[in-house]
């Protein structure tokens, strides 16, 4: 896959997250909860292959590893609070988890607007080697 088909795949995935959370938007709790569940199964299967990718050793391949592991802790620690969460009921409580759960999600989707931004320098940074490496006569 090339690199500009992977930046399409990511501008996919941020759309098909949008229509979700719109969606979850409108819809009522039960149904929200089966789309939490859906999206954290999703997001488990995402990271495994995450995963499996990173797995070649490099020095890159090291940093991008010790970066999974910091959002690995980090996801590992939200699910646990979500969890427990579930089993409160009263209401201040509801109210509170609520809270943490909006702020939650904007630290997720501002260390996601962050991971974009890289992955745009990244793939275009990439496009400029391949280029500089065929005007040097490289094959490629």
């Amino acid at each position: 896959m090339t690199v500009e088909e992977s930046f399409a795949k990511l501008k996919a995935e941020i759309e098909k997250a949008d229509r979700e959370v719109k969606a979850a938007a409108q819809a009522e709790r039960d149904e929200i909860s089966s789309k939490v569940d859906h999206a954290r199964r999703e997001a488990d299967e995402r990271l495994a292959e995450l995963r499996s990718k990173t797995g070649n050793g490099d020095a890159q391949a090291t940093h991008w590893k010790q970066m999974q592991a910091d959002w690995d802790q980090h996801i590992a620690r939200l699910r646990h609070d979500m969890d427990e969460k579930k089993a409160g009921i009263d209401r201040d409580r509801a109210v509170r988890d609520a809270g943490d759960a909006y702020a939650d999600a904007n630290d997720a989707i501002e260390y996601a607007i962050s991971a974009v931004a890289e992955a745009e320098y990244a793939t275009i940074q990439a496009l400029e080697a391949e280029k500089y490496a065929r005007q040097l006569g490289a094959p490629l």
